[in-house]
């Protein structure tokens, strides 16, 4: 009796998808009337920071963007400090009209300091969708703004109405939303597991997903997007585990996620998880391939591999980093802000 054999899932690679934002990101240059200029800000001597530095170059270089790579304390070496003068350099980037976007390159001193240079950058030149009235606009499902609401720093007063559709009511924008949870996003869309034939909105509902970290940077934000378009996301942190669902229209409040406690284990949210993302930053966790969902789909977002070898074993899908495709989200972010800095201009 011959054995029969379970064929591997397939291998994902994230240059596939990020092609197809390449044209879009090339048409929305051509309408646009001059070269925008995007300055990375790399403070710390950390490699993956520099190599990130110079895909960033690659990809703007190819694209005709320009781009400066400006170098503060431990990446000039001799005796420079770890994030020494990176603030500063944020600061000149914000008062300098010829520059259209600002990305710097974390981690430089840690979450909580981080988390202050990331509201130091103007909204306006935020392409990596940190500031804190973008991640307001994220958690509340609002998906649309008044580019002048970005030049104050007050605080939204009352919610707008919600949106039906991926088109902005007149006057209104897109809001901009961190790239690296967009990139993942995006290859969700692209491999099907949102369903198009659903309502702009809804379009994850009927799918669990686990999320194995929480960072304000990656984990929390994506399991938010997640779960605002539908999806029931089990949010995972080294302390806890949380459930996002979405919350229906009510009177004072935006069709948004919710969270709650839940009493399941990590090993119980894998089982029945039909998308599992990982974004752990050390080489030594891995998401055990024998408590996997048969059929799923993995998403690796770390800089080290947070699957086992043998993944493809229960995965559908496997796709092992998103990198090329958060690079296109940032470009299309940097068009976007540029754009909006112009219309801003025009009304004063």
């Amino acid at each position: 009796m011959s054995s029969v054999t379970t064929p591997k899932g397939v291998l994902l690679k994230s240059d596939t998808i990020a092609s197809k934002f390449v044209d879009e990101v090339k048409t929305m240059l051509g309408a646009r009337p001059r070269r925008p200029k995007l300055v990375g800000i790399l403070s710390t001597s950390s490699a993956p920071s520099l190599s990130y530095a110079n895909f960033t170059r690659k990809q703007c270089d190819a694209l005709g963007i320009d781009f400066e790579l400006k170098e503060t304390g431990a990446a000039l070496g001799g005796e420079g400090a770890e994030g020494e003068g990176v603030e500063e350099a944020i600061i000149e980037a914000n008062a300098d009209p010829g520059v259209d976007g600002i990305m710097v390159y974390y981690p430089v001193f840690g979450a909580q300091q981080d988390h202050y240079l990331q509201q130091v950058v103007s909204p306006f030149k935020d392409v990596e969708g940190l500031n804190f009235k973008f991640h307001f606009n994220l958690y509340h499902n609002i998906r649309y703004l008044d580019p002048k609401s970005l030049t104050s720093a007050a605080p939204l007063t009352r919610y707008p109405e919600p949106t039906t559709g991926d088109i902005p009511p007149p006057g209104a924008v897109k809001s901009i939303l961190p790239c690296t949870p967009l990139g993942v996003v995006k290859a969700l869309e692209n491999i099907g597991v949102y369903n198009s034939l659903l309502p702009y909105g809804d379009r994850a509902y009927g799918k669990t997903v686990t999320v194995i970290n929480r960072s304000e940077v990656v984990g929390r934000p994506l399991a938010a997007l997640l779960a605002n378009d539908g999806a029931c996301v089990f949010s995972v942190d080294i302390n806890s585990i949380q459930v996002y669902t979405k919350r229906p229209d009510a009177r004072y409040f935006h069709p948004r996620h919710v969270v709650r406690p839940t009493p399941l284990s990590l090993e119980e949210c894998l089982a029945q998880s039909d998308v599992v993302v990982s974004a752990v930053p050390g080489e030594t966790y891995k998401v055990k391939t024998s408590a996997l969902k048969d059929g799923c789909v993995c998403i690796n977002v770390a800089a080290d591999k947070n699957f086992e070898a043998d993944v493809r074993e229960k995965a559908s899908l496997y796709l092992p980093t998103v990198g090329k495709i958060t690079i296109l989200m940032l470009l299309r972010n940097l068009l976007r802000l540029q754009e909006y800095q112009d219309l801003v201009r025009s009304q004063n």
